[in-house]
Order: C-alpha cells, then structure tokens, then sequence
C-alpha cells in the first residue's frame, strides 16, 4: 500500500504568525494532530504537532502570546505520495516523529501519520489471520 492510499488530504495549513492557542483550535476542530505551517518569506514549510503545543504549555508558556514561527519544526522529512506504508513508517521510527507532510513536488498535498499507517496495517493482518 501507498503513502497516497493512507494519507489525509484535508491538510490544515496555518502561517507562522498563528498563536499557538489559533493553530490548537484549529487542530481540534479538523481532529488533525498536526498543522502544515507554510512561511514562504522564511523556512517554507513546516510542521507544527500537538506535541509542540503541550511542550509549550508545559514550560508554562501563554499560547496567546507564543506563535507557531517559534514552535515549527523547520527540518522537515518529506514523504512522496508513491511512498510505500514502509518507507514512511522507517523514515518515522528513524526520526523519532509521528507525521509527514506528502509533497508532490513542491506542493503539500497530504499529511500521514502513524495512525494512519496502522489503520490501513491492522485490517489487513486481520484479513490474513482468518
């Protein structure tokens, strides 16, 4: 199976300027835990996870005042849409992270994460269990 067949194509998209409260928000409401933040006058493209938002609350800082430009991960891991499930779940385990932006070409087009990789594994061990 490919990246393109697991992927979500409802890619939310927010700026480096988003506080980190917005992108939260935002995240919860499209039930993504991750937001693709797109800064064409700095990094270009980004990723800003749940997890960089809790780690911000964590220090105790005021999501109102932070924005996602301090918290984005800038040193992004892209996947291909003609990725298999493995490659991308080994490009995950190597980096230590749980989402990957699916670019083709220079467009994001998808985003997919471990859950999404598990969902499509687990009924088909189940279908070659029975």
């Amino acid at each position: 199976m490919l990246v393109r067949d697991a992927m979500s194509t409802m890619v939310l998209t927010i700026g480096p300027t988003h506080t980190l409260r917005q992108a939260a928000r935002l995240m919860a409401a499209r039930h993504v835990g991750a937001a693709v933040v797109l800064d064409p006058d700095g990094c270009g493209i980004g990723i800003l996870t749940e997890r960089d938002v809790l780690n911000s609350l964590g220090l105790g800082q005021n999501p109102d005042h932070e924005t996602a430009a301090a918290h984005t991960t800038t040193d992004v891991v892209f996947a291909a849409p003609a990725w298999t499930l493995e490659e991308a779940a080994a490009a995950m385990a190597h980096g230590g992270f749980r989402h990957l932006i699916v670019l083709d070409g220079r467009e994001p087009v998808g985003v997919v994460s471990v859950r999404d990789i598990i969902g499509c594994w687990a009924p088909a061990r189940q279908l070659g269990a029975v």
